[in-house]
């Protein structure tokens, strides 16, 4: 069953350790943050093109968060030039236990590319699937009013990926999805999408692609982030503008959305959508 995983060994807990601060929403997303080398010129570039405004936090200066009509969106953090690590989004996962989740990647031959590693606030690691995507793990304090925030997600997610059903095997064992356990997700297989749902609304799918390796000419497998915009065709020109690339451009029924790369290199996307399309059965976007 998938959320099933076999007998850990206990690790040792950093004192500055913390539980994540609400029960529910376990497993599911609950934070993106972009790694960039200069953190002026994605501040320029996606308060433009997104319309994002920014405040500092208690982590440095080389940290910001974003907010989108005043609601907490995204953190971004200029890079260090000793970390190898690319210039692009990372989803974020809750988990009661980031050493936990942790071991779990490494036991399912994923990749960990950074941590555990402790913050002010909680506990983190970035790791990448056994085809490459990458992703994190946070255990500790969420959002401020999480509730609100998880229950009008301020973006969505969908992993683009050549075998679907074998990567919802690896992150429901990493990160519990359909354990039955109190406050985790469910996950389940509708129309043609692995759907992950928290608290009985949408909050990520898992799509066939990527056959060839590539999703776009430099990207394979990988997590997509997609944040709302008002006009999809104003945020295109923009982008091109202060220097970025459009990928892919898709018009359906349900979206307007694209595919771009920021000036750095990062991969995101814009969607006219408020939540991921509407699935089989669903009579409304979450």
């Amino acid at each position: 069953m998938i959320g099933s995983h076999p007998q850990e060994t206990p690790r040792r807990r950093s004192p500055l350790q913390r539980s994540t601060t609400d029960a529910s929403g376990l497993g599911a997303p609950c934070w993106a943050s972009l790694a960039t080398r200069s953190l002026a010129s994605s501040q320029e570039f996606y308060g433009a093109v997104l319309g994002w405004t920014f405040r500092g936090t208690d982590l440095g200066d080389e940290f910001s968060v974003a907010l989108y009509d005043g609601v907490p969106t995204a953190g971004l953090a200029e890079l260090s030039d000793v970390l190898h690590i690319a210039n692009d989004w990372t989803p974020y996962f809750a988990v009661p236990d980031a050493d936990v989740a942790a071991a779990r990647i490494r036991e399912r031959m994923g990749t960990l590319a950074v941590g555990p590693i402790d913050f002010p606030i909680g506990r983190a690691a970035v790791a990448a699937d056994r085809d490459g995507a990458r992703f994190g793990v946070w255990q500790g304090r969420l959002v401020a009013d999480w509730q609100a925030w998880r229950e009008h997600r301020p973006w969505w997610l969908d992993l683009t990926t050549p075998k679907p059903f074998e990567a919802a095997l690896f992150y429901g064992e990493i990160l519990d999805w359909a354990s039955e356990r109190p406050g985790f997700c469910e996950v389940g297989y509708e129309h043609d999408d692995v759907v992950l749902r928290d608290d009985g609304r949408v909050a990520a799918l898992i799509r066939a692609g990527a056959e060839d390796g590539l999703t776009f000419p430099g990207c394979g497998p990988r997590w997509n982030v997609h944040f709302p915009v008002r006009d999809v065709e104003v945020a295109l020109k923009t982008a091109v503008r202060h220097g970025g690339l459009v990928l892919e451009r898709r018009i359906s029924a349900h979206e307007d959305g694209a595919t771009l790369r920021d000036p750095g290199g990062a991969v995101f996307c814009v969607t006219s959508a408020t939540g991921p399309p509407p699935v089989q059965g669903d009579d409304e976007w979450p």
